[in-house]
Parts: structure tokens; C-alpha cells; sequence
């Protein structure tokens, strides 16, 4: 029988790609005077390719960005603490994120595994508005461990008072979440990503209020067991 569902943060819950889209933009406006040697979308475009979807962290992107466009009135790592800083601003959630926490919230546990920096990760989940509804939330920095380790996923059901095996584990990356969730004992739910194909898991969503159907068909499974 399920207990819990647990979540991944980025690309799941948060839709990244729209916050970043988001963020930079109106970094490149109000740091205009500093960088405005790179046209608009230059900018944009070239931070959103360094970026790699998440997976590089700013450090990299930010002296990658000042070293090609020859910008010199500020620093990287002024670019880098005002990302840090204010990203939590720009924060996008998926459709229907709300609703479907709400209705989850009244079955099973619920709880977050996140890849990322502490108090930045957790920073954008309060922007979210979602914290409350977790019984427990790891991020990788604080636990010294990261998904695709299926301690981590092991850990996580432990905070929640469950097995592996009575949770199922949403996440948008193949190996980081629905792979490591596998190798953990947990049900391996991938949300269907365009950077990705041909993925093999327990079930394949492309919204997160499947998850209820999903829920209810397990919970069928298991009636008809006993």
C-alpha cells in the first residue's frame, strides 16, 4: 500500500525553465548600465545555453558570461550573489501544483528530495508557497549525499516513517530521480520532460494531477490483493 509520494524540486514541482527565462531577463534590465555592452536576447540566449538546464552551476556560467562578452563594469560574482539572491523572486510552479497537493496532502504522506544548495533550494520552495504540505524535505547539500544515490531516497522514507516500498518517488530526470528511486525500492513515477526520451519507468506522467489517478490505481491493486 502507498504512504507517501515524494517530489523532486526543479523541473517537477518547479517549472525552471520559465523561472530562469524569467530571472534573466529582468536581470539583463536592472543591471543594464553594467552589462548592456550585450544586447537583450544575446544575454538571454547565452545564459539559458551555459545554464544547461540547472545542471552547471552559476559560478561557471557567470565567468563563462563575463570572459565572452568582455564585461567589465561588474564581476562575475556580483552576477553570481545577485542570482543567488534574488531567483527566489522569479519562481514559476506547474499547472495545477496547488490542487494537487492539497488533494494528495489528504491520503498519503508527502515529502521532497532535492539535488542543490541548501538554503537556495529552500528559499525557492518557500517562494512557492508549497513547505508546509512536506512532512520532510532533503536537499543534497545539508544531507552530504544526491540523488542518484539511493540512500538519499532510503533516508527520505525513514523521515517519513515508511519503506522504500511504500512510496512512490516524481521526478523529471531519468537517472537522478526515477533510477535512483528504483534502486532505492521506491515506485519511479517519471514527469515527462523534452530533453529526455525513450525513458523507462514505473509510470509516465505529463501532469501532476495524474499522480491521483495513479494513487487510486494502486490503492485498487492493493484491495484486490487482500
Amino acid at each position: 500500500m502507498i504512504k507517501a509520494i515524494i517530489f523532486d524540486l526543479d523541473g517537477t514541482l518547479l517549472d525552471r525553465d520559465s523561472s530562469v527565462k524569467k530571472f534573466i531577463q529582468d536581470q539583463y534590465e536592472r543591471l543594464n548600465e553594467y552589462v548592456g555592452n550585450v544586447p537583450h536576447e544575446t544575454y538571454v540566449t547565452r545564459f539559458i545555453e551555459l545554464d544547461c538546464r540547472g545542471y552547471v552551476w552559476k559560478d561557471k556560467v557567470y565567468q563563462q558570461m563575463v570572459e565572452e562578452f568582455d564585461i567589465q563594469k561588474i564581476s562575475w560574482e556580483d552576477l553570481l550573489q545577485d542570482y543567488v539572491e534574488e531567483f527566489k523572486h522569479y519562481c514559476v510552479a506547474f499547472p495545477k501544483l496547488i490542487n494537487t497537493l492539497d488533494e494528495l496532502k489528504k491520503q498519503v504522506h508527502l515529502g521532497m528530495i532535492t539535488n542543490g544548495f541548501g538554503q537556495f533550494q529552500m528559499d525557492n520552495i518557500k517562494a512557492l508557497g508549497i513547505e508546509h504540505y512536506f512532512d520532510s524535505i532533503l536537499i543534497s547539500e545539508w544531507e552530504g549525499m544526491k540523488k542518484p544515490d539511493p540512500e538519499i531516497f532510503r533516508k527520505a522514507a525513514k523521515r517519513l516513517n515508511v519503506s522504500p516500498e511504500e512510496c512512490i518517488y516524481v521526478g523529471d530526470h531519468p537517472e537522478n530521480d526515477v533510477k535512483g528511486a528504483q534502486l532505492s525500492g521506491m515506485i519511479g513515477v517519471w514527469k515527462r520532460d523534452s530533453g529526455w526520451q525513450n525513458v523507462e519507468a514505473d509510470y509516465i506522467i505529463d501532469d501532476l494531477q495524474e499522480l491521483i489517478k495513479i494513487l487510486k490505481k494502486k490503492e485498487n491493486e492493493h484491495d484486490i490483493q487482500v
